[in-house]
Order: structure tokens, then C-alpha cells, then sequence
């Protein structure tokens, strides 16, 4: 049977909720909960590659190390992604591993810590831009920004929060032993909350950086990098939309690449949610990729079918 190479994203709320704190027995359940909605990509002829967004975890591993600051050495904000792919990987690999098992399937889950180069001149290193950890007041973020050196914005008036660089993912570095497994069978799990962002030196030293990658670009590059058939972006809605929540909202079912384009330049995408997704999608098709689909996790085995998503 012919193999068919998928990339899947899912977004950050895969594994927390709206109105959750991120327990383990939530992210446990959450993750069950996903990998029966994925149970529909479980085909021989599918090889598997997930992605998945970090937010609200790698914010409460950042505020666990702000408040044990006094007691234990705190962890540099790529190592706190680090330590996310790992528990994230595990709840998604247990339940996918679940999943297999139930439909008496014999494949196997890994989970593989991924680092992602990008460009240590990078503009987003002199303007960091990213939300990331707890929400302050105005006062307290005054006092972080002069203790700590941080840089610090008025996030949409819920409060004062930490931004970070997001630097444009240039490779992943372990994007071959991601296709390998694959291919040979395994579902891998990879390239958590973006990957590891790490930069190269002069003499071809690697080594991490304080700052968060765009997992939708990633995921792009990876998936154009591997030649992944097909690159699926899971979201909150089951469409994409120009003019979202107005009047004149209206579905997009099947798109070409240049009019998605030509939606993107026209400002139909709002920053903080459709529009990465959008941009990370053209990534792909522009570096030799097949087929998108975006759409959300409901919908994704119609999607798979052509009865919803966008294409």
C-alpha cells in the first residue's frame, strides 16, 4: 500500500482548556479526549508526524520557576520549553498509545526532543514581540522590567505580561530522524511549542536561546523539509474566514495558494490567531508542499474526506 506522509499541528488548547489550571490529571484526560478525535488518521497507508502549540504550559513552567527562584536555580526559557515537549510528548504519546491499542494496532508512539536553528540576527532578537507567562499589574511589571531586564506590554488590557523574541524557524535540526521513524511505521511526536530555538556559531557550535518559535511555522518547515504529502493545521474553528465574526463573514472551502495570498495581504487574519496559520500554510505550498487543510480536531475526519476544512 502506497504510504501517504502526514504532518498534523495541533493547537495549544490540545492538552488545556479554557478555564483550566493545567493539572495532570486535565492534560491526561485532554490528551485522551484528542487522540480519540485522531483516531480517524490511524490508516496503514498514513505515516505520522504531530506538532503542538506550548503556550499556557511553558507559561506555568516559567511561573514555577519565577516563584521557586529562591530555592532552586531557575531554567533558561528554552530549557523550559525543553522540559514542555517532554511532559506534553508523554501525555500525547500515552494517549495515542491508547488509541493504537484499542483498535488492536501494533505501532508505536516516540516523542523526540526537537532544537530548531534560527538566525542569531534575527530582527525579533531586538524586538521581542511574543506573550508569554503570568498576567501583572502595571506596578509589578515596572519593578520586573527594572529587576530583570524584561521587556514587558499591556497584553489586550487583561494586564501587564512578558514578551519574548519569536525568531523565524530557519531548519529542524532532527528533521531526518523525524522522517526515518515515521516512515518506518512509528507516530512521532516532534517539534513541541515550536522546538528548542538554538543558533549556530561561528566554529558550528549549537546552543539554545531565550525565545519562542511560531509552531505553524515550524511545523511548515518541517513539513516542506521532510515532503510530507500533506500538512494539517487543527484549530479552533472549522473553517477559515474572511471577515470573521461580521456580517459579511463567509467560509473558505477551496483555496489556491496565490488568492489565500492575496486574502493575507488584504489583512482578512488577525495576528494573534488565524493569521500564523495562514502564513504557515503558504510556507509550505511555496517550498514544494501538496496539500493544507486547516480546520479543527471535530472536523477533521470530514475534513479528510473534502466536507469540511478548508483546502
Amino acid at each position: 500500500m502506497e504510504q501517504e506522509l502526514l504532518v498534523v499541528a495541533l493547537g495549544g488548547n490540545a492538552l488545556f482548556l479554557p478555564n483550566e489550571t493545567g493539572t495532570p490529571r486535565e492534560q491526561r484526560i485532554n490528551s485522551e479526549r484528542a487522540c480519540r478525535d485522531l483516531e480517524c488518521l490511524l490508516r496503514p497507508n498514513y505515516s505520522l508526524v504531530f506538532t503542538h502549540g506550548n503556550g499556557p504550559q511553558v507559561g506555568n513552567i516559567v511561573l514555577q520557576n519565577e516563584l521557586a527562584a529562591s530555592e532552586v536555580p531557575a531554567l533558561t526559557l528554552d530549557a523550559c520549553v525543553a522540559q514542555s515537549e517532554g511532559s506534553m510528548g508523554f501525555y500525547l504519546q500515552q494517549g495515542m498509545l491508547n488509541a493504537l491499542r484499542r483498535r488492536h494496532v501494533r505501532r508505536y508512539v516516540v516523542t523526540l526532543i526537537t532544537q530548531v536553528l534560527v538566525n542569531r540576527n534575527d530582527s525579533a532578537f531586538k524586538h521581542p514581540t511574543k506573550p508569554i507567562g503570568s498576567f501583572y499589574s502595571k506596578a509589578r511589571a515596572v519593578v520586573l522590567m527594572r529587576e530583570r531586564g524584561w521587556k514587558m506590554i499591556d497584553d489586550a488590557k487583561r494586564g501587564w505580561r512578558r514578551v519574548v523574541p519569536s525568531p523565524k524557524p530557519i531548519k529542524v535540526i532532527q528533521r531526518y530522524t523525524i522522517r526515518d521513524m515515521a516512515q518506518i511505521g512509528h507516530i512521532v511526536i516532534a517539534a513541541g511549542g515550536g522546538g528548542i530555538p538554538v543558533v549556530k556559531t561561528q566554529e558550528g557550535i549549537y546552543h539554545g536561546v531565550e525565545a519562542v518559535i511560531d509552531k505553524d511555522l515550524t511545523s511548515a518547515v518541517l513539513a516542506s523539509s521532510i515532503k510530507a504529502d500533506y500538512f494539517i493545521i487543527l484549530t479552533g474553528v472549522p473553517y477559515v474566514y474572511l471577515n470573521f465574526k461580521t456580517p459579511k463573514q463567509r467560509i473558505l472551502k477551496n483555496v489556491s495558494a496565490a488568492e489565500m495570498f492575496y486574502f493575507l495581504q488584504e489583512g482578512h487574519f488577525a495576528s494573534g490567531s488565524m493569521k500564523p496559520k495562514v502564513e504557515a500554510a503558504l510556507l509550505y505550498l511555496n517550498n514544494g508542499g501538496k496539500k493544507t487543510i486547516i480546520t479543527d480536531i471535530k472536523n477533521l475526519q470530514a475534513a479528510l474526506h473534502g466536507r469540511a476544512g478548508t483546502h
